[in-house]
């Protein structure tokens, strides 16, 4: 019987593979939940006067580190269960702010794939990662590169 939700292996993630996920509206209770969970209690993100009066941002501002979680969330459930084993590194921009009752999703594309040299049977891909809101604007952007697991041990 075939499982269901396994991710992609590495054979299935060649340069130039496109993707997105579906989408995730970012709610006030996420945010709140993430600020008090992770210690981030900066005025920014729990002070609403502090945001009505001084901040340049106007609006309930969504951390950046949470829209990080979140886009990885969706990329994880559809393709990393089972055939991601590490996230190696990445570099990240912030392009522009997400608020609270935005929609993100994630465009994925590869742009890096080779197997491992010191690993049998797993691959290294480097994918570029775009997160939009709803209206298009892009918010942020990373590229990770992760080892995957391939369909099988022999070298191709």
């Amino acid at each position: 019987m075939d499982l269901v939700g396994i991710g992609l292996h590495f054979e299935d993630l060649p340069v130039g593979r496109r993707f997105m996920t579906v989408g995730r509206t970012i709610t006030e209770t996420d945010i709140v939940l993430f600020v008090n969970t992770t210690g981030m209690t900066e005025v920014l993100f729990t002070n609403l006067e502090f945001l009505r009066h001084e901040s340049d941002i106007k609006g309930r501002v969504v951390p950046g580190s949470l829209v990080f979680c979140f886009a990885e969330g969706l990329l994880t459930q559809a393709t990393m269960q089972k055939t991601g084993y590490a996230f190696l590194g990445m570099q990240m921009d912030i392009k522009a702010p997400t608020f609270a009752g935005d929609t993100i999703h994630v465009e994925c594309e590869v742009i890096e794939a080779r197997l491992s040299n010191s690993r049998p049977g797993r691959g290294l891909v480097r994918t570029r990662n775009q997160v939009f809101k709803q209206d298009g604007t892009l918010v942020q952007e990373y590229t990770p590169l992760r080892m995957v697991k391939c369909r099988s041990n022999t070298p191709q």
